[in-house]
């Protein structure tokens, strides 16, 4: 059984929690982790957490599944993930909308006149990334073709040297890779969340993208109390970065290595929210029909399968805005 005094013993070093590393810059989903621990918002609850990095989000899903992380932070593509090959985790959090963070930069240079002149472009982007989402709901509400568009798949790193070259029109990605192709006079174009398209200037609804906590059914069901002093903890952290965001990004610099005006920026792209509302389902159905569309996953799980917010609303039952 586990205690309150020991939130999760990994077969990594004894992490409590998972999240992937600062090269990869899920940056919400370790911000307000970082945050409860270093100012002390788990210890107030009677908790003893070690954080653990993760070289790399898609690796959390083996360890779910392996059962060597039975406490995890990512995003709720890494649940749907496991509930898909039936391994029994749950999402008992939402962290952050970053679907501000999936975006598209033109090179230095480039002049649209609307949306529709991306049309004959080149544009850089991973085969299947969750991006794309977002440039369908684009096309769709400004009537851009997208099969007149040619998608080129490149690694995020390439891409940023082929932008730099010119030899591509524009990236779509991700950070930490939005914010340096714009430090490389690139010009930002739009996300899930904002555009800066000639026809569509302003907050836009594209796309919606949710970092999580997750916990397997066996932590949650032997320590319930445990999860709602962990979420209890999470909310005060919530709270911190959104109305401290300069000591927010003091700490969270130094802890994931990120230059600080760096990171402001891309955290300037997340909504951080512990919200379970509209947004938080819809979004997690249109990931899992992408996920399966490109055969990711072997089935479609339904939301009730990968989620339990019980110790949520024990929490505060405000932040469930939908009936689950």
């Amino acid at each position: 059984m586990f205690t309150r005094r020991d939130l999760v013993r990994s077969a990594l070093a004894g992490g409590a929690a998972l999240l992937a590393a600062p090269s990869l810059v899920r940056v919400a989903s370790a911000s307000q982790q970082i945050i409860a621990s270093k100012k002390g918002f788990f210890a107030d609850q009677g908790l003893n957490v070690t954080n653990k990095l993760i070289p790399s989000g898609p690796d959390i899903g083996p360890l779910i599944a392996g059962g060597s992380a039975p406490v995890s932070f990512e995003t709720n593509i890494t649940v749907i993930s496991v509930a898909a090959n039936d391994v029994p985790a749950v999402i008992v959090g939402s962290l952050a909308n970053i679907a501000g963070t999936q975006a598209v930069v033109g090179r230095k240079g480039l002049v649209l006149t609307s949306a529709k002149d991306l049309e004959g472009k080149k544009i850089g982007m991973v085969r299947g990334a969750g991006v794309l989402i977002a440039f369908r709901n684009m096309a769709k509400d400004l009537g851009v073709d997208l099969n007149k568009i040619q998608f080129i798949n490149i690694a995020p790193a390439d891409q940023l040297a082929a932008l730099d070259k010119g030899d591509i029109d524009a990236l779509a990605c991700w950070e930490p890779y939005i914010t340096k192709g714009i430090a490389i006079s690139g010009q930002f174009l739009f996300s899930g969340t904002l555009s800066a398209l000639p026809d569509k200037i302003g907050d836009v609804h594209w796309m919606d993208f949710h970092t999580t906590v997750q916990v397997t059914k066996d932590f949650m069901s032997q320590n319930p109390e445990t999860v709602s002093a962990m979420l209890a903890a999470l909310q005060q952290a919530t709270d911190f970065v959104n109305n401290n965001r300069d000591e927010t990004l003091d700490i969270l610099s130094g802890e994931l290595q990120i230059e600080r005006s760096q990171l402001a920026d891309m955290m300037n792209r997340n909504m951080y929210s512990m919200v379970v509302d509209d947004r938080f389902v819809q979004g997690s159905q249109t990931i899992t029909d992408f996920m399966f569309e490109l055969n990711n996953i072997p089935r479609k799980p339904a939301l009730a399968e990968y989620v339990d917010f019980s110790a949520l609303k024990r929490v505060d039952a405000s932040l469930v805005q939908v009936p689950l």
